[in-house]
């Protein structure tokens, strides 16, 4: 084999691709993997930028793939984050409820943490979300026990160290953008800027460039991917003496984000939010980012005013929070009332690769395409981080079956 030959190229160094690199060194230790990422480092986009919670698993719809992957995937990473020595906490975290009329989505919250097995669950009144959370105030609310937090570019990093120990030949190569790739027989060459790899099999796992490097690859998908940015504030010192760990809106079912929220960040601070608009750069992480060719894909698809027609008020009032620090407070004040303009500070954003049908549905859960020779991931939405070690281990699986890998 020569030396740009691999049995396996993932292309897509987040943490989902790493993650299903990690997996097949385990699960085929004779496979030679080469891990292809375009930035100068791996974890740069979505598992870089989000709030570093170990989610539970008590939103999702019971029985559904990620439902079933975030508790495993969750119980999965603690351990591996305690056998490696990542910095974790599992601190817990509560759900409020601050108006009757969330009483009755909060139940079903609840009842689908039960039914997908997250341990430690209960329902507790205003004096108890005031013991764990004094400055929180609500009516009633849940008590997460085994949520935590950590950061998912530790843990990415650490997946990268055992996918070279695992062996010799396998590659993760930042900086290797893959523009294009041209069939060869049985194997694939995956052109990028600085050469080309050739590879038996190929899987994609490219987040918030997915939609395009699977058409790249020729498999024609009826979804799109459109990014969504969640600004960030920080609590300034002043501020996060009002909050211990984690703190929870109930989630309004018509909308397709969990709400502005406060998080207490492994390696310090608190972040609040975020709020979730739609960006006119996939990857451009400020407020005024602009691309013509994201805009005129993300227009250019019906699924995307679809979704807007269905969600247009909500978009709105999004993008109030995001120029107004007054109407962002106001709504971190749902929560905490006492909080004040100079608790919260303007602070860093993400980007979330939203994928959606050409109704204009999101597709809510995991999502993978197959064509010839190759695999890819569509959609890969929260909680893939959490999941990452148990979504990595079914790819391979998958892998395993439609590849015919011994």
């Amino acid at each position: 084999m020569s030396q740009n030959s691999y049995d396996i190229a993932i292309v897509g160094g987040g943490i989902v691709g790493l993650a299903t690199a990690y997996k097949l060194t385990i699960q085929n230790p004779n496979l030679s993997i080469v891990v292809l990422e375009k930035e100068k480092e791996v974890a740069a986009h979505q598992t870089g930028h989000n709030s570093g919670v170990i989610h539970a698993g008590i939103y999702y719809k019971p029985g559904s793939y990620k439902a079933k992957n975030c508790v495993a995937g969750r119980r999965e990473l603690v351990q591996f984050a305690k056998d490696y020595n990542i910095q974790h906490d599992i601190c817990g975290k509560i759900i409020v409820a601050t108006e009757e009329s969330e009483l009755a989505h909060m139940d079903k919250v609840f009842n689908n943490g039960l039914q997908n097995g997250v341990e430690g669950i209960e329902k507790i009144g205003a004096d108890r979300i005031r013991e764990i959370e004094p400055y929180a105030k609500g009516i009633a609310g849940i008590w997460v026990p085994c949520t935590g937090i950590i950061d998912y570019a530790d843990v990415a990093r650490k997946y990268v160290e055992l996918i070279h120990a695992k062996g010799n030949n396998n590659k993760i190569l930042t900086e290797h953008k893959v523009t294009g790739f041209e069939k060869k027989g049985n194997t694939t060459d995956i052109i990028t800027g600085k050469g080309t790899f050739n590879a038996r099999y190929v899987i994609t796992c490219a987040g918030l460039q997915a939609d395009r490097i699977a058409k790249k690859e020729g498999k024609k998908s009826d979804s799109a991917i459109v990014g969504f940015r969640g600004d960030y504030y920080d609590l300034t010192e002043k501020g996060r003496s009002k909050v211990k760990n984690l703190i929870y809106p109930v989630p309004n079912p018509k909308f397709p984000f969990l709400g502005v929220h406060f998080t207490r960040m492994i390696k310090g601070g608190v972040e609040c939010g975020p709020n979730a608009v739609f960006v006119f750069d996939r990857e451009g992480y400020s407020r005024t980012a602009f691309s013509m060719k994201d805009t005129a894909e993300a227009f250019g698809f019906k699924g995307t005013w679809k979704f807007f027609g269905k969600h247009w008020r909500f978009g709105l009032d999004e993008y109030r929070g995001a120029f107004s620090k007054t109407y962002f407070l106001k709504r971190l004040r749902k929560l905490i009332p006492d909080l004040q303009m100079d608790d919260i500070v303007s602070a860093r954003c993400g980007i979330r690769a939203m994928a959606l049908g050409p109704e204009g549905e999101m597709l809510d859960d995991f999502k993978i395409e197959y064509h010839d020779n190759a695999m890819h991931v569509i959609n890969s939405p929260s909680p893939a981080a959490t999941a990452s070690l148990a979504y990595g281990n079914e790819i391979a699986l998958m892998a395993k079956e439609y590849f015919k890998l011994a």
